[in-house]
């Protein structure tokens, strides 16, 4: 049903227009500018405003079959970095970029198989559900762009993001909860080579406190790692002041707290034991979500990936997404791989075969949704 070749024009259209994550206008607008093609219209909300970015959401209603249930479809419009110049191009069958940049496949493939999948249904005039379409920003960052979205607007209870690595047919039913840890470590600044005594280290501080966590892969469902750290002034004056930023994740809330509060615990018992201080926050970015076979979108996934004849796995995920929220927010969303490859680096690739599959099973997914009653 998808035409593979508009597929592959309007990804490469898209692939180069850069719009790391809180920078994200021009995306957007290019996004309204396709929707408005297909004759429809996008919204923009006001997320932005909440966490310094240039774009807010965007928000697209397609009216559908009366007495069909509302289908909730996700794709981000940001990116990670090195995202600016962007060149892709076709190598054996696949996508991939030119230079050392980032691809952007994730999720820039995602919003082009829901744009051609509302194509295909114009063109064809398919019989589908009410769509409530959401092109979120600032993903790739903390999620802020689906955790600022206005709820109450919504109606579906149903939904799929599109916003996983690996072979289309992979369905993510299982993703962990994830706690950002934010510690300032106070000490003491003094003359490093005239009076080191009259200091108090807070690097050394930290540094005792982080050789002495639980961190990497713990368990099968556990994962924590200290990621940046930043402090001191001059290598002659003992340091004051250190900011060390950390995670856990975990897909059972009990070991995500205790891990949490094991890292909170650390930095605190070091800072006490030298004279210093330690503040330290712990915030939940988001909660786990486990869906069972029996889920709608479970459900509807195999059945759309069965018409095709492509093999399913059920998939569970080290990392979070726009479903992690929706899923909080009383929507149950899965989130289908959308055939690319490692993402996230200089590496990421995209073949072309999968770029059809995806068209393919979004389409599909919206026709089966069509026979879904509203409650």
């Amino acid at each position: 049903m998808v035409n593979r070749d508009r597929m592959l024009d309007r990804l490469l259209r898209l692939i180069r227009v850069a719009s790391p994550s809180r920078r994200e206008a021009r995306m957007a607008a290019a996004v309204s500018e396709e929707l408005a093609a297909l004759g429809l219209r996008a919204e923009s909300d006001d997320a932005h405003t909440h966490f310094g970015g240039d774009a807010g959401n965007l928000i697209c209603r397609v009216a559908g079959t009366d007495g069909a249930a509302p289908l909730l479809l996700n794709a981000h419009l940001d990116t990670v970095e090195p995202g600016e110049g962007i060149e892709p191009q076709v190598v054996d069958g696949a996508l991939r970029a030119a230079g050392d940049t980032i691809l952007g496949v994730d999720d820039k493939v995602g919003v082009t198989a829901i744009l051609e999948a509302l194509e295909v249904l114009r063109e064809r005039g398919l019989r589908h559900p009410p769509l409530e379409i959401i092109f979120t920003v600032a993903e790739e960052v903390g999620l802020f762009g689906a955790k600022h979205l206005d709820y109450s607007a919504l109606s579906a209870r149903v939904g799929f993001a599109l916003d996983s690595s690996g072979p289309v047919g992979g369905i993510v039913v299982r993703a962990p909860g994830e706690e950002r840890i934010a510690a300032t470590i106070k000490g003491r600044a003094a003359h490093a080579g005239l009076a080191p005594e009259e200091g108090v280290n807070a690097i050394a501080i930290a540094s005792r406190a982080i050789a002495g966590m639980r961190l990497g892969r713990l368990d099968h469902e556990t994962t924590a790692n200290i990621g940046t750290i930043h402090g001191g002034i001059a290598m002659n004056i003992v340091p004051d002041r250190v900011v060390i930023v950390g995670e856990a994740r975990s897909h059972d809330p009990a070991k995500l707290r205790a891990q949490a509060d094991h890292m909170v615990e650390r930095f605190r018992v070091e800072a006490q034991a030298a004279g210093g201080e330690a503040e330290v926050q712990a915030e939940v970015l988001y909660e786990r979500f486990v869906l069972g076979e029996e889920a709608a979108p479970v459900a509807l996934a195999r059945a759309a990936a069965a018409e095709m004849g492509l093999p399913v796995t059920l998939k569970s995920s080290g990392g979070g997404s726009d479903a992690n929220i929706f899923n909080a927010r009383g929507i149950a969303t899965a989130v289908l791989a959308v055939g690319g490859e490692h993402p996230h680096t200089s590496r990421e690739t995209l073949p072309l075969d999968e770029l059809e599959r995806l068209g393919e099973l979004t389409v599909r997914l919206i026709l089966r949704a069509a026979e879904m009653p509203a409650p």
